[in-house]
């Protein structure tokens, strides 16, 4: 399998794979990732720009045939009251799960540190469903840690009680 730089002719192809992760995610916390309709259709337009910024990592997995993964990051702005200017944001990544426990997400992820790296780029952030131990393994393999607690609470639930 090769890890690649994606291109926007990979675009179509990773869209089946963005359903996938957001049906996934909606399936965990569908109040968290409350998606619109067809939202790998909203990620068409973005990818296209990622897949042409060099201030972006989007990166592909191909086997023979066929792209098995996807990892889309970007680098962010932080507010203008810490002394970190900028920092990188993995926003989603994918395996198909026939080619799960392969090593590929680690090398997609390790490809995409070195990169900011390359950039300049000191830190790089990302956020996983509570449920999802299974990242939050990997992850932790690549060397993040735990920096934040993200809670939520639906106002309109408890309106009504």
């Amino acid at each position: 399998m090769e890890i690649r730089n994606a291109t926007p002719a990979d675009v179509p192809k990773v869209l089946p794979m963005v359903a996938k992760i957001c049906a996934l995610h909606d399936a965990w916390d569908s109040a968290k990732y409350g998606f619109l309709p067809n939202p790998e259709q909203r990620y068409q337009n973005w990818l296209g720009r990622l897949a042409n910024s060099e201030r972006s990592v989007f990166l592909v997995t191909e086997d023979a045939e066929n792209l098995v993964a996807f990892l889309v990051a970007t680098v962010e702005r932080e507010i203008p009251i810490y002394r970190l200017q900028e920092y990188a944001f993995i926003h989603d990544l994918w395996v198909e799960p026939e080619y799960r426990q392969k090593g590929v997400a680690k090398q997609m992820v390790m490809q995409a540190v070195e990169t900011f790296a390359q950039m300049g780029v000191k830190q790089i952030r990302l956020d996983t469903a509570a449920i999802n131990e299974a990242a939050r393994k990997l992850f932790a393999s690549c060397g993040f840690r735990i920096s934040t607690i993200e809670m939520l609470i639906e106002i309109d639930v408890i309106s009504e009680t």
